[in-house]
């Protein structure tokens, strides 16, 4: 049963076309994945199905009286709640029935004959509201949700106000899920999870009862979950029935039939028109010649298949420094009290790290104090001479300038060709560059912060999960990029295979914890 009709959903920004004439429907059930490069439509579409963005053109037909739920990237969370409440706020009807059921049973004391007999009916039927709901396995529920996104490692009571940007986006997941809507719209679910914490989501999501929409760039999360496959390319969404691995074969078929049956159109194409250009002008063969110019004319011809701009991240070395970039004793890092036990580093020259362990363990509060952002709680922290560190955070960006307008402040001796030809060679096409931040998917704004990397007066990169939001393509050459690096590097990052073939050392937050 169709519990969502989509009919030409056609969308631009300015001149340029997001994606055409995309139309589908979603089952009851249905475990869909939408994949793509970056920059495809794909956020868009979400948000297009959600209300927050009105297409240009084409339909939308919800089933009526559905429950739609929307990881919110965004969302405001109010100092003062804590982890516990803000989860059970997934339930604040269930609750609140529960509290007038308490306030009906102090009524009842006080009632007389004829009131005690309404309290009584009202008591039954919130009673009724409770059980049918099943309300008295609620907090089994919070908890074990709470566990697989890791949210009690973080701290049930915690004020949500000291979350991490990472910390935040599991307890908005945490939340969705336990609403259970009759259709989730997630938008890359397992940015900030750890390994543990996805393997849970996938076997929750596997199981899920109802329908859900998701966009991500894990392929094995994706082959695991999804039954159906949306692709969004070249404007257009094609979808594919099965997992990831059964779009990718023939996807790839597919490709292969369009570039034979454009070949052999073309081929076509020219012999006709060498035959209309030779014969035309002879009396004896120009009736032959005019009736081939019209089936020339007639011909519905196949586009060119055309390739994405592949990103071609580059790192360079502005100015060679001392053999020890950076030296820390007995180091203490956190806010108020330490993370871990005090530690000593030494970070050589061209020495490159992965910074590894769980979310919330200390990982970017660990940079941030080696940068000197943050005070640390005991200890030196000592760069070397000639050290030009550059950061890149894994906050998405609120800035309503364009990208083109962002990386031209920052490098204002720049020509604005400069500024152009360098977000290119990150991926971003003319469209992008122009649009304001926020509006951008978040492998668009990924790659302008990498552009920014890339043009940076720096020696040494310091990276927060760079590969956040990246498809799988822009994740290979950015390896590539930081394996080829002549200077130094230290990386957070939750995907091994990302950086276990190029990093020199791996630094383990746990460890220091449990020493």
């Amino acid at each position: 049963m169709s519990i969502l009709h989509v009919e030409g959903l056609t969308h631009m920004y300015g001149d340029k076309i997001v994606f055409q004439n995309v139309s589908f429907r979603l089952l009851r059930g249905e475990h869909v994945g939408l994949v793509g490069p970056n920059g495809a439509g794909k956020s868009t579409l979400l948000r297009i199905l959600t209300g927050e963005i009105v297409p240009d053109a084409g339909t939308m037909q919800w089933f009526p009286n559905l429950k739609i739920g929307f990881l919110q990237q965004h969302a405001d969370l109010q100092k003062g709640m804590h982890v516990r409440k803000y989860l059970q706020s997934a339930f604040s009807r269930l609750y609140e029935a529960e509290q007038s059921m308490y306030e009906t049973t102090e009524r009842m004391g006080l009632a007389d004959e004829t009131e005690l007999e309404k309290l009584l009916n009202q008591y039954a039927k919130l009673q009724d509201v409770l059980d049918q709901h099943d309300f008295y396995s609620l907090d089994a529920r919070i908890e074990e949700v709470a566990g697989g996104l890791g949210l009690v490692d973080i701290g049930m009571e915690r004020d949500v106000n000291e979350l991490s940007g990472g910390q935040r986006t599991k307890l908005l997941l945490g939340k969705l899920l336990l609403e259970q809507p009759d259709i989730l719209l997630l938008d890359e679910p397992t940015n900030y999870l750890d390994t543990a914490h996805i393997a849970w989501l996938t076997d929750y999501l596997r199981s899920y009862p109802h329908a859900f929409v998701l966009i991500s760039h894990d392929t094995r999360f994706l082959n695991d979950v999804t039954t159906v496959i949306y692709h969004m390319e070249h404007h257009i969404l094609t979808g594919y029935i099965g997992n990831y691995a059964a779009f990718i074969a023939a996807y790839e078929f597919r490709k292969q039939q369009i570039h034979i049956a454009y070949s052999r159109q073309q081929k076509e194409i020219q012999k006709l028109e060498t035959y209309v250009q030779k014969n035309k002008v002879r009396a004896s063969t120009s009736k032959q010649a005019k009736s081939r110019e019209k089936v020339l004319q007639k011909i519905d011809r196949i586009e060119k298949p055309k390739g994405l701009p592949r990103p071609k991240f580059s790192f360079s070395v502005s100015t060679e420094p001392v053999s020890i970039v950076l030296e820390a004793q007995n180091l203490q890092v956190g806010y108020g009290d330490p993370l871990f036990p005090a530690i000593d580093l030494r970070l050589k020259r061209g020495e490159k790290v992965a910074l590894v362990g769980h979310n919330g363990i200390g990982k970017t509060t660990t940079l941030k104090t080696l940068l000197g952002q943050l005070p640390a709680l005991g200890g030196i922290v000592k760069l070397g001479d000639r050290v030009k560190p550059a950061y890149f955070v894994q906050e998405t960006s609120s800035s309503s300038q364009s990208a083109l307008e962002e990386i031209w402040s920052m490098h204002p001796g720049l020509a604005q060709k400069e500024v152009r030809q360098a977000l290119a060679r990150c991926g971003l096409r003319t469209e992008h560059i122009y649009q304001p931040l926020h509006s951008l998917s978040g492998g668009e704004q990924t790659k302008v912060r990498l552009c920014e990397l890339m043009l940076s007066d720096s020696n040494w990169l310091l990276l927060d999960e760079p590969t956040n939001h990246l498809d799988t393509e822009a994740k290979e050459v950015l390896a590539f990029a930081l394996k080829a690096y002549a200077g130094t590097v230290i990386l957070v990052s939750h995907e091994p295979s990302f950086y276990e073939n190029w990093v020199t050392e791996v630094w383990d937050v746990e460890k220091w914890r449990a020493n």
